[in-house]
């Protein structure tokens, strides 16, 4: 029995287009928290800046490839990306991988990574923290900040729910 030729103009799932609106969200934000589990299995949570958001919403960040961190993540790679700004939360669940891929760093260093990393990208101990994103939630506030905040309290004064776009979703 023949299969029927998949149609490029098919409509894309919901899950489809919830990951989309995750990797545009991620895309406007710079800073966010890594959860991972250490040793005793307790939770630790450190500020890293995004690097690159990929299509599949998997992230880049710069780590010491010998930190706590790294250790904690080759240990345990099951982790938690978080970020919040202005009307606007993710939380990214995945599995991080340790990587040293010159050709990356290059093309992600900057600035501002020298502050970590004073003897530049060719130094070993500079590494990559690739997040394979295995699901994604995330709330968003149309407006900003203000918009929520006027939006709480139009729901508690009108007992109506609180205005918003949330979903959770895999990621591809």
């Amino acid at each position: 029995m023949d299969q029927p030729t998949p149609q490029p103009n098919q409509p894309h799932s919901p899950h489809s287009e919830d990951s989309a609106k995750v990797v545009e969200l991620l895309r406007d934000e710079r800073l966010a928290m890594v959860t991972t589990i250490g040793s005793d299995g307790g939770l630790q949570a450190r500020p890293m800046a995004i690097q690159k958001v990929a299509d599949d919403g998997d992230l880049w960040f710069f780590i010491g490839r010998t930190s706590d961190q790294a250790r904690a993540i080759e240990a345990e790679p099951r982790l938690n990306v978080a970020v919040s700004s202005q009307g606007t939360w993710i939380s990214v669940a995945g599995r991080g991988e340790i990587v040293r891929d010159e050709a990356l760093i290059e093309e992600l260093w900057g600035p501002l990574v020298e502050a970590w990393f004073t003897d530049g990208p060719t130094d070993p101990e500079v590494g990559l923290l690739h997040v394979d994103a295995d699901s994604a939630e995330y709330w968003d506030s149309p407006g900003g900040r203000i918009a929520s905040l006027v939006s709480f309290v139009k729901a508690k004064a009108t007992g109506e729910r609180l205005e918003g776009d949330n979903a959770a979703t895999p990621m591809p």
